[in-house]
């Protein structure tokens, strides 16, 4: 697979923190037009409480429309285990296509058996606007934009690719915190690698965007580098480490970490495309499969 990189293309990145989940959401918008992306964005829950809210997505709505900018995507790098997605609240607000990986469907499939969702949960990705395949294209503006499949972490990953920037979900984290989990249902630590090597093909100089950062060591928090420094410094897989290796250090260490604090809900609330499920009388519900993960 070619992808069509355009290193010549800048595009102007705004980085938004989300302490609650160590989430960092981005508006990514066109230098020549006031077209924009939102990748990755982020709904709050209070979940012993029940209680859903959208502070962080108001801040992003509030910065388009105070920069008077044109929402043209709405951009899952993935189906997130660690937070919700407010994709159909910002939808509603400003308008845009939402778009995930193709592999959606895998997902679905996976864990509609987990959350016992009957066959009136769809399963083909419709709640999404675009489906992306791997060197699929779009447009944000004036940028040409691509995706590039990065299964290994899910089996839906993607990084999108804007001009001298990628974001790249969890396939990578900052050099000095490696990378991301492979064991949820569908993971692979050697499909991850190979994910992995892939993103460090594209030029040294490419700025690389993570969708969280935990401040390892106590460091400030901190989400962007290019693909020479993960080369060079990741510690998990940067200095020519093997597959072999890598793959030995990520089972053994995934196996020592808890889950997710917001994988139940996250799950259910992102394989559809960030709509909180229903009850029969249609109610927001969320369940809690048990001995089901």
């Amino acid at each position: 697979m070619t992808y069509p990189v355009d290193m010549t293309i800048t595009p102007e990145v705004q980085a938004f923190f989300d302490e609650a989940t160590n989430t960092i959401s981005y508006i990514v918008k066109d230098p020549t037009s006031k077209s924009c992306a939102i990748v990755d964005s982020v709904m709050d829950i209070d979940y012993a409480a029940g209680r859903i809210t959208f502070d962080h997505a108001d801040e992003l709505i509030r910065q388009v429309e105070t920069q008077g900018l044109r929402l043209e995507w709405i951009i899952e790098t993935h189906v997130h285990a660690d937070h919700l997605s407010a994709a159909p609240y910002i939808q509603q607000k400003l308008g845009g296509k939402i778009g995930v990986g193709a592999k959606i469907t895998v997902v679905q499939d996976t864990f509609g058996k987990v959350f016992n969702e009957g066959t009136e949960f769809q399963r083909d990705g419709s709640q999404f606007d675009a489906l992306f395949e791997d060197g699929d294209t779009y447009t944000i503006g004036n940028m040409q934009a691509f995706a590039m499949y990065t299964p290994g972490h899910t089996p839906a990953c993607m990084v999108h690719v804007i001009g001298d920037a990628a974001f790249v979900g969890d396939t990578l984290f900052m050099p000095d915190g490696g990378s991301a989990r492979a064991d949820f249902p569908g993971g692979d630590a050697g499909v991850l690698y190979d994910s992995i090597q892939k993103v460090l093909t594209l030029p040294d100089d490419m700025r690389l965007f993570m969708c969280h950062d935990y401040g390892p060591n106590g460091r400030d928090i901190q989400w962007e580098t290019t693909v020479a420094d993960e080369k060079a410094h990741n510690i998990h897989v940067g200095g020519g480490k093997t597959k072999e290796d890598f793959v030995k250090f990520r089972t053994e260490r995934d196996a020592q970490l808890a889950m997710p604090k917001l994988i139940i809900p996250s799950l259910q609330v992102n394989m559809r495309a960030g709509a909180v499920p229903t009850d029969k009388d249609g109610n927001p519900m969320l369940k809690v499969p048990v001995n089901g993960l």
